[in-house]
């Protein structure tokens, strides 16, 4: 099944979220778009083109973007705010929380440049708390997409989802490999049938765990690939029915092992089937300036540390 897996391009997430947030505009008159000074970066220069009457700068003043987002929703407006992720969440969880979470406002906060792969920009501007911090929030819808096109399917379906959503994607340029029709809000994606280990992963490193599978069913070792592109709510069903075949599980985030999709499968494991996970992240740390694959290495969310995390959580069910 993984050999089956078809490469139809390359391009950044980010775009998906420009020209899925253009298809959402066209469909629903509703749908405005607001940035906080970040139009280029955020690739809504179709979208302002078309329909430059539904579209708000805030400039630099991310609060105040959320908080007038969060007003917008009263009057039926769907508003999608976007900027970093680390402006996203870090420089605004006061409003988040206070605004759109508690009251339920219908707001998709949209953040691009998230985790490591955000490069050159530094620690400064690399989160990896994110996820973290949005699944935490009582109502707060939390999606993860893994390639261009699961972008733009996200970016369409959340405009026709009621309450509050994060969307977080990324900058680097990556391999394009699902179908747009492939995306359900809470419905994990199984990329490959496997019953000697389960990997779950999110964003970029989906196609990291599609690169280990690989190299593990040549040396024999049967892999169950499960994209988890919604982290809340999370799809229990297919992690149990997942994890009671192969009673192992890796985990692959570009984010803290602290707080995000790994805590998730492991609390869902703990409840249900305990099992032996082993955990693909950053630990604990903030990340650096440089260049994004090389800061996946660095950090230990490669294709290799992916691999022999699933021989070592294998030596572990075995032992």
């Amino acid at each position: 099944m993984l050999k089956e897996i078809q490469v139809t391009g390359n391009k950044d997430t980010r775009s998906g979220f420009g020209d899925g947030i253009l298809e959402a505009g066209r469909k629903n008159k509703n749908v405005v778009a607001l940035t906080a000074d970040l139009l280029g970066s955020m690739k809504l220069n179709a979208f302002v083109k078309e329909f430059p009457e539904r579209f708000i700068q805030c400039g630099i003043a991310e609060a105040n973007m959320i908080c007038v987002a969060a007003g917008l929703t009263i009057g039926g407006k769907i508003p999608f705010t976007t900027t970093f992720a680390n402006f996203s969440t870090g420089r605004v969880y006061d409003q988040i929380r206070q605004s759109v979470a508690y009251s339920n406002k219908n707001v998709k906060i949209c953040a691009s440049h998230a985790g490591l792969t955000l490069g050159e920009d530094g620690a400064t501007h690399q989160i990896l708390e994110d996820i973290g911090m949005m699944k935490m929030l009582p109502g707060m819808t939390v999606i993860v997409p893994c390639d261009y096109n699961q972008t733009k399917a996200a970016t369409m379906a959340v405009a026709e989802f009621e309450g509050p959503v994060y969307l977080r994607f990324g900058r680097p340029v990556w391999p394009i490999f699902t179908k747009e029709s492939d995306f359900i809000i809470g419905k994990a994606q199984k990329i490959s049938d496997g019953k000697d280990v389960s990997i779950f992963a999110c964003g970029h490193l989906v196609w990291k765990a599609i690169e280990a599978g690989k190299i593990l069913e040549e040396k024999g070792i049967s892999v169950e690939i499960i994209n988890i592109h919604t982290i809340k709510p999370l799809d229990v069903a297919a992690i149990m029915e997942s994890i009671t075949k192969t009673n192992c599980a890796v985990t692959c985030e570009e984010h803290n092992i602290i707080g995000g999709l790994g805590d998730s499968i492991a609390q869902v494991a703990a409840k249900n089937l305990p099992i032996p996970i082993e955990f693909i992240g950053t630990n604990d740390t903030f990340g650096e300036s440089g260049k994004p694959t090389e800061l996946l290495t660095k950090y230990g969310l490669d294709t290799p540390n992916i691999v022999a995390a699933a021989e070592k959580v294998i030596a572990r069910k075995k032992g």
